[in-house]
């Protein structure tokens, strides 16, 4: 192992200025979630440069790639790499040279790092096939900033079968860590996601005469407060759980009452059965209050990503790696968070692993967090990516 480290480790620094490159050009031209058409392009031009068979159009815009072991056979199943595409709606505030090209839409995310990443240890995996002890498939995937939430559109295409992929992999930028650094997660690390839509129907008018009016604004603000017992006296505390608004817009004036109040939500746990029986709880609180209170009630509740949970060993493996690799100083244990990720999708089909990379550095300025108008990395993240992806598929 410790000759194709080092092997690994070369070709990560020789190819560090074309991957950078890479990642400065998808930087330069983000594309939105389920629209990553030249992204596609650009991942399909690589591969074919490369010799690496693929796929395009994959769950709408993905694209599959297989690097076949010297020693295939038909029947092997294979290890995944998995890397997202898409961009967010963020204007781009940072004055550097390879700053978003289009307006209102940045990599904020580190997608375009993760594609980078992928790009470059396909290159270095093709190179060592004669050692590869399975086949790899590369998935470049569509969508994950948005619901349905690509990896589920890219499983119903099929992407785990046709070889069958026994275990995946993914990594995710971290501005919290220095750059250098990886951090890991074995179990549950990460909560579902279900987006909450409400619209209050009241009777607007004078805000004089309130008596005369159904006022949305008051029922909105005591929907609010009401539905945070639901995770305060109906969730087991032993269950993380979350429930937040970022949305209210009522639009009246100061003497004006509105006839309408739009609530926007976000509910997180890690529990199925709690997930399922909150949603329902939140449902019937929310027609009780603002029908209790003379109003009606529009409510969409959109089922997003499942929790993420890492498979144990894979964890532990890839840990292991990263301790031989980077030293134990540069390897840390990760907290559960309830951040959502559309990988989830596939750690509930076969084993996962989904771990960080650090991409922060104090002394160059580069702290700030992601989907964040003003978030870059430390561009020697893509070595460790390109490192750590590449180690992941080795027994």
């Amino acid at each position: 192992m410790n000759e194709l480290k080092q092997q690994i480790v070369k070709r990560s620094e020789e190819l560090f200025d074309k991957i950078r490159g890479y990642r400065e050009h998808l930087h330069r031209y983000p594309e939105l979630s389920y629209q990553e058409f030249e992204t596609m392009k650009f991942v399909s031009g690589r591969l074919t440069e490369l010799g690496i068979e693929h796929q395009t159009g994959i769950g709408g815009t993905g694209v599959v790639g297989i690097i076949r072991a010297t020693h295939h056979t038909p029947e092997m199943e294979v290890v995944a790499l998995r890397a997202d595409m898409d961009a967010l709606p963020i204007g781009e505030e940072n004055d550097v040279p390879y700053k978003s090209t289009i307006d209102g839409v940045m990599h904020a995310c580190g997608h375009d790092v993760h594609t980078s990443v992928l790009l470059g240890a396909a290159e270095i995996l093709n190179e060592l096939k004669d050692q590869l002890p399975q086949p790899v498939k590369l998935i470049f995937q569509p969508g994950e900033e948005k619901n349905p939430g690509g990896a589920s559109l890219m499983i119903e295409d099929n992407v785990l079968k046709n070889p069958t992929v026994k275990s995946i992999y993914a990594l995710h930028v971290f501005p919290d860590m220095p750059v250098g650094k990886t951090g890991f997660k074995g179990g549950l690390y990460m909560a579902s996601c279900d987006e909450i839509y409400i619209t209050i129907h009241g009777k607007g008018g004078h805000g004089a005469t309130p008596h005369q009016c159904i006022d949305p604004i008051v029922i909105g603000a005591e929907l609010i407060l009401n539905l945070q017992t639901i995770v305060s006296r109906k969730c087991d505390p032993k269950v993380p759980c979350v429930l937040s608004f970022g949305h209210f817009e009522a639009l009246g004036a100061t003497n004006v009452i509105p006839s309408k109040a739009i609530l926007k939500g976000t509910f997180r746990t890690m529990n199925e059965t709690w997930r399922a029986e909150a949603l329902a709880l939140i449902e019937r609180h929310a027609r009780a209050i603002v029908e209790g209170n003379g109003g009606q009630l529009e409510i969409e509740i959109s089922k997003g990503y499942p929790f993420l949970e890492n498979d144990e060993a894979l964890t532990q493996t890839l840990k292991a790696k990263a301790i031989d690799l980077l030293g134990e100083e540069h390897v840390e244990d990760l907290p559960i968070r309830l951040t959502a990720e559309d990988f989830s999708f596939y750690a509930q089909e076969i084993p996962a692993c989904f771990f960080r990379i650090g991409v922060r550095n104090e002394e160059k300025g580069i702290v700030v967090g992601v989907h964040n108008p003003r978030f870059d990395i430390d561009a020697n993240a893509l070595k460790t990516g390109m490192q750590m992806m590449s180690l992941a598929v080795f027994d």
